[in-house]
């Protein structure tokens, strides 16, 4: 077990006793030790400011799960807390009759949206984690949609194939430019839908950098990229942006080839 899951069990068995005590006591009480850490010398504090804000965000999103009942309230599963509608930025995306590819589906919730919004669509799910491949084919799963396990890196599913979906997968590649490259040779797509975090979203990531501690989202991540850097990588690629949003702090792109 992790520190952290064995600091969620323990804050579960003494919740009882804690919220004996009034909210306003709590709450005071918690700030004060926060403040009282900080203390000292200013960078150092900042430093593990950020350590604990990493740990309040595991609790955060621990509640959230809770909340959501075991899927995160922002998932479109659950139609009162679609928070986000990542989603219904790829589904506007695709025509009814395309072929769509989503690489690195994981348990195929945005391939599994886009085959019942689109039934006309052939639409293929891959990964290379078999644990969240079984989870996708245990699914729900339209007739228009399959998954097939693989290693986007190293094979791709014979197409030719009218559209890419890449959901907060590029940000766990080190070549990103390499797998966009053979991605466009492979599947003949002349479309790509991104998806990936950005650095941008919060100045307290930058402060983060500068501090060097760490500002990634997941500990797998390699990059959070800035606009710039998006752009530049998708353009050394012969990817050309057509459209570029960036809500809830990330970036949502269609883009097209061309090659």
């Amino acid at each position: 077990m992790s520190s952290e899951s064995a600091a969620l069990a323990v804050a579960s068995g003494l919740s009882r006793i804690w919220w004996i005590l009034l909210a306003k006591l709590r709450e005071n009480f918690i700030f004060g030790l926060f403040v009282l850490e900080s203390r000292g010398d200013a960078a150092e504090g900042l430093r593990r400011r950020f350590a604990l804000q990493n740990r309040l965000e595991l609790a955060v999103n621990e509640r959230a799960m809770a909340f959501g009942r075991g899927e995160h309230p922002k998932h479109p599963k659950h139609p009162k807390h679609r928070l986000t509608r990542y989603h219904d930025f790829f589904i506007e995306r695709i025509a009814d009759g395309e072929r769509v590819l989503d690489v690195g589906c994981g348990y195929g919730a945005v391939a599994r949206s886009i085959a019942r919004a689109r039934p006309a669509a052939t639409v293929m799910g891959v990964d290379y984690d078999r644990g969240r491949l079984g989870q996708a084919r245990a699914g729900d799963n339209p007739p228009n949609l399959s998954f097939t396990e693989s290693d986007a890196t190293k094979s791709i599913p014979d197409g030719p194939w009218d559209v890419v979906v890449l959901s907060n997968v590029l940000e766990h590649i080190e070549d990103r430019v390499g797998l966009l490259v053979a991605l466009q040779a492979t599947t003949q797509a002349k479309r790509f839908l991104i998806r990936v975090p950005l650095f941008e979203r919060d100045w307290k990531l930058a402060m983060r950098r500068d501090l060097g501690v760490n500002y990634y989202s997941d500990p797998d991540h390699k990059i959070e990229p800035m606009q710039s850097q998006f752009r530049d990588e998708t353009a050394q690629a012969g990817l050309k942006v057509d459209q570029l949003i960036t809500p809830w702090g990330e970036i949502w792109a269609m883009l097209s080839s061309v090659k």
